[in-house]
């Protein structure tokens, strides 16, 4: 005899280690899974704090180490709209469960690479685990939080994992320094291992009563799937998609670009602050962005807006971007305010996602938060090649201890593609449509 329903719920119920009556339990099952996004930041930012190590390692100048790095972008770009996809019809938890297993192998064994193919080859398998964090992480809470939450939840998630970029900065630094660039990316590795048990015991897809599972059809109390190319047509053919892809994507440039791999030599090279200074200098767009994502998602959710904050922060991020670039000599105070100013109002892009949720019908979230994430690590990626691309072109041949010494000029020309494209987010952010914090799409 099969089971009926009732008993399979009992013998549900009883696998469970969360207690769903407890006002704490959808934080909970959300921040463990965002432990997952605060590991993949680890990953994605990390080359920031060894690049002259892995320069030496792998005898590459800006270009290759550009390619390197952009590999877990790729990854990205190829996987997020598979992974949005999959996301709207599989186990939440266990496509993150496998995600995320194969960051923390792929990151052990960066740590035993010797040749640059299988560097790259391991970023890139680490950055296809990066492809169902956010995604996963944004749909978990569109199912255990209602909507009017939403971008503040979205936000502290968001600043979660910025907490992890901050600690791919000075912490990866100074365990460098005293154990080497290959055993603190295996400490980095194991600790994926860790996140990856936690995120087993204690994360679960829905809530088993449909009344606290907001992201259902209340009528049928059931999800309807839509069919791969239907959905992805839906997707495809919303401008807000198109438009908050590409905000977010562009507001995310000088983080991605500077605090994830170019900050620390820009600083060291331009300015000549020491490694450990330059790297507390980067880790401060982390720390801007941790303080930014809950405020402006707090800001959004209050105002019942999306549109008037994306606003406010493309105007407020391009200024304090161009005094980061043309403000000659900073001081280490200066620099660490005008880093932090920048990570503070970039963090406004956090909105798009509570926008993008909002702006297409609940059955199709992956799908549609995957077409704007595939804009948004594709950029990534993409500025981090043009920028190794134009800093080569300029170099003048000179290495130091294994490192190419670049100038002043040749990355100010690099950098200006942070004002072009925030100009471009700004025009994002006023064709976009505003959802009034509701979804427009029932």
């Amino acid at each position: 005899m099969q089971p009926s329903a009732a008993a399979n719920s009992v013998v549900i119920n009883q696998k469970r280690r969360i207690d769903e009556s407890k006002t704490y339990t959808p934080w909970l099952v959300c921040f463990i899974a965002a432990a997952y996004f605060f590991y993949e930041f680890i990953q994605m930012n990390m080359f920031n704090a060894i690049s002259a190590d892995l320069m030496r390692a792998f005898n590459i100048t800006g270009v290759n180490f550009s390619k390197m790095s952009s590999m877990y972008f790729y990854a990205d770009v190829i996987f997020l709209l598979p992974a949005g996809m999959i996301l709207d019809r599989f186990s939440t938890k266990k496509l993150i469960l496998t995600a995320l297993g194969i960051a923390a192998v792929s990151t052990i064994l960066f740590s035993t690479a010797h040749q640059l193919w299988f560097a790259m080859a391991c970023h890139f398998a680490a950055g296809i685990g990066n492809a169902f964090c956010l995604l996963g992480c944004v749909i978990l809470a569109s199912r255990w939080f209602p909507p009017t939450r939403l971008a503040l939840v979205t936000g502290l998630i968001v600043t979660f994992a910025m907490a992890g970029g901050a600690v791919a900065q000075t912490p990866l630094v100074i365990l460098t320094e005293h154990v080497g660039w290959r055993t603190a990316v295996l400490i980095n590795g194991i600790l994926g291992v860790m996140i990856w048990l936690l995120n087993w015991l204690y994360v679960y897809d829905r809530p088993l009563d449909p009344a606290r599972d907001y992201s259902r059809n209340f009528q049928t109390n059931a999800v309807v799937q839509v069919p791969f190319f239907t959905a992805l047509k839906s997707a495809a053919s919303n401008l807000q998609n198109w438009m908050g892809g590409l905000y977010t994507s562009f507001l995310n440039l000088p983080l991605m670009v500077l605090g994830g791999l170019w900050g620390s030599l820009y600083l060291q090279q331009t300015h000549h602050f020491s490694a450990e200074s330059a790297a507390t200098i980067s880790s401060m767009l982390f720390i801007g962005t941790i303080v930014g994502s809950p405020a402006f998602g707090a800001m959004s959710d209050n105002m019942m807006r999306r549109r008037l904050p994306m606003i406010l922060g493309a105007i407020t991020s391009l200024v304090f971007t161009l005094l980061m670039i043309y403000i000659p000599h900073l001081n280490f105070v200066e620099a660490l305010v005008i880093f932090f100013l920048v990570g503070f109002f970039t963090s406004a892009q956090i909105v798009s996602y509570p926008l993008i949720t909002e702006s297409n019908q609940r059955n199709i979230t992956g799908t549609s938060l995957g077409l704007a994430s595939l804009i948004i690590m594709g950029g990534a990626g993409i500025a981090q090649q043009v920028y190794g691309h134009i800093i080569d072109h300029f170099w003048d041949k000179t290495m130091l201890n294994g490192v190419p010494q670049y100038s002043a000029s040749a990355y100010h020309a690099a950098m200006l593609i942070f004002p072009v494209t925030l100009i471009v987010s700004l025009i994002c952010a006023l064709l976009v449509k505003e959802t009034f914090c509701q979804n427009t799409k029932q």
